[in-house]
This record gives structure tokens, C-alpha cells and sequence, in this order.
């Protein structure tokens, strides 16, 4: 922070175990990776190569060293994790990720069906080696699932090791925990924050109107996931109440304020 300004909300430190900001990363370039990291890296948590851009990456290790260079995670997007599942390559998978120095990992079952005992099962093996995100919900529009659905599969695999549960949305913001409007599907938000705790769920965020939604029911440091490396800093700003969205929701309480639900 570069001011010294009262009444700001108290964000969790580095590294962090919630308040994360997870970011997608689609084809940045090596001087871009630095550029953005020039004046963001202190609130990039973790970044995913999106679906499966590494495969198509050039300069793929020397992108992933500036990352962990910066002592910030990356991982491969979900659908490269199904893409080699689909393939009956899941031992390749793994050890793709260790020649990489990956320490985490994304499972998933968005674009293919896995049955999911059998999902669990690859959260627990790969667990063993590396921290296992697990997202949860299905890229389809027209697959709905009922609330009392998603918790289930949630604390299902949260028992099987996966350190966070991501809340399906897409990089658009319109499925999974939206509706195609991207408006939140609030009473199934609502409905599993009643079973699972925030600090283990990752809501993919896309966009300012769904971060503002979280921000305001959750606080300053909720996980969010899906940001646009070009929105990392304006969604700090909103995060602390320097963005119009926000500022009133920390104005005239008491100094060193701590968000909601710490």
C-alpha cells in the first residue's frame, strides 16, 4: 500500500491461506508475465494455465519460472487434467506436473463425465504429492444441479484431499453458480455457505458485478478465482474499499477493521 489511509479492511497476508485471488492465465508472453507481475504480484495468490493452453504454450517452463520465481503457485487449467484422464494417460499427467516443479494441481470433470467415486480417487492419489483444487460443477448450461448436490460432491471431496472446492463459472462468468445472464444464483450460494466454509471455496469471479456480489456478502477476503490478469489490481482496490462499489462498506467503522467472517 503506498498511503497511509484509515479505515481500510485487514486483508490476509502472503501467503495466504484465504482472501485468495486466482488468476487465469490464456497466452500471456514472457514480457507480459513480467510486466504484470511489475506491479501485481503482491496480490496474485495463484495462477492456472488456462484449460489447455500449456500444451500449446511456447517457452512453457521459462513462463512457469517467472511464476514461482515470484513464490507464486501454478497449475494447469482443469480440461488439460481431462484431456489426459480421457486419454487413459493419468500417470503421464502426473508426472508432466513433476518435470514442470508444479505443486498444485486442478481436478476436474467440467467437459467429461467421471464417476465420482472415481474422481475422488485421483483427488486422493494425486493429494499424496501435490495440493489437489477440485472444481466442482459442470460447463453445460443446461446441467443443472440442485444445491443439496453441490455440497455433497463438495464435502466429498474435500474429504478426499483437495485442499479447495472451485465453484464452476467458466472464464465468461455464465454457468455453473450463474445464470447465463451471469447473474448469481444466490439461494445455491447461500444454501452451501451454510455446509462448507468459505476459506475452502474458490468462487470463479469473472466478472466486477460477481466479485462486488461476493465482496459484499463475504467480505474482503473471500477466494476468488477466473480474474483477468488485467483485473487483479482493480479488484484489490474493490477488495479494500478504494473502488466506488465498495468504499461504502468500510467508511466510519472503526480503524483496522477486519472483513467479515474472520
Amino acid at each position: 500500500m503506498n498511503f497511509n489511509l484509515k479505515n481500510l479492511p485487514e486483508r490476509t497476508q502472503k501467503p495466504r491461506n484465504y482472501g485468495l485471488t486466482m488468476v487465469m492465465d490464456k497466452g500471456l508472453g514472457l514480457d507480459e508475465v513480467n510486466n504484470f507481475l511489475s506491479v501485481a504480484a503482491p496480490y496474485v495468490d495463484i495462477v492456472k494455465l488456462g484449460f489447455g493452453t500449456a500444451h500449446v504454450t511456447n517457452n512453457l517452463k521459462q513462463k512457469i519460472d517467472i511464476y514461482l520465481s515470484h513464490d507464486i503457485p501454478v497449475y494447469f487449467g482443469g480440461t488439460l487434467f481431462e484431456a489426459f484422464l480421457i486419454r487413459g494417460q493419468f500417470d503421464d499427467y502426473l508426472n508432466t506436473v513433476k518435470e514442470y516443479g508444479l505443486k498444485h494441481v486442478e481436478v476436474s470433470d467440467g467437459s467429461i463425465t467421471i464417476p465420482h467415486v472415481e474422481k475422488c480417487g485421483y483427488i486422493e492419489k494425486l493429494a499424496k504429492h501435490v495440493t489437489v483444487l477440485s472444481e466442482v460443477g459442470s460447463k453445460d448450461a443446461t446441467h443443472i444441479m440442485p444445491p443439496y448436490k453441490w455440497i455433497e460432491l463438495m464435502k466429498a471431496e474435500l474429504e478426499a484431499g483437495s485442499t479447495y472446492v472451485i465453484a464452476e463459472a467458466r472464464e465468461a462468468g455464465n454457468v455453473g453458480i450463474y445464470r447465463g445472464s451471469g447473474e448469481v444464483r444466490e439461494g445455491l450460494v447461500q444454501e452451501i455457505l451454510t455446509q462448507i466454509p468459505f476459506e475452502k471455496i474458490i468462487w470463479e469471479a469473472p466478472q466486477k458485478a460477481q466479485q462486488l456480489y461476493f465482496l459484499e456478502l463475504l467480505g474482503a477476503n473471500v477466494n476468488l478465482g477466473n480474474l483477468a490478469p488485467s483485473e487483479v489490481i482493480p479488484l484489490e482496490a474493490m477488495r479494500v474499499g478504494l473502488r466506488g462499489d465498495t468504499m461504502h462498506l468500510y467508511l466510519g467503522k472503526e480503524n483496522n477493521l477486519a472483513s467479515t467472517n474472520q
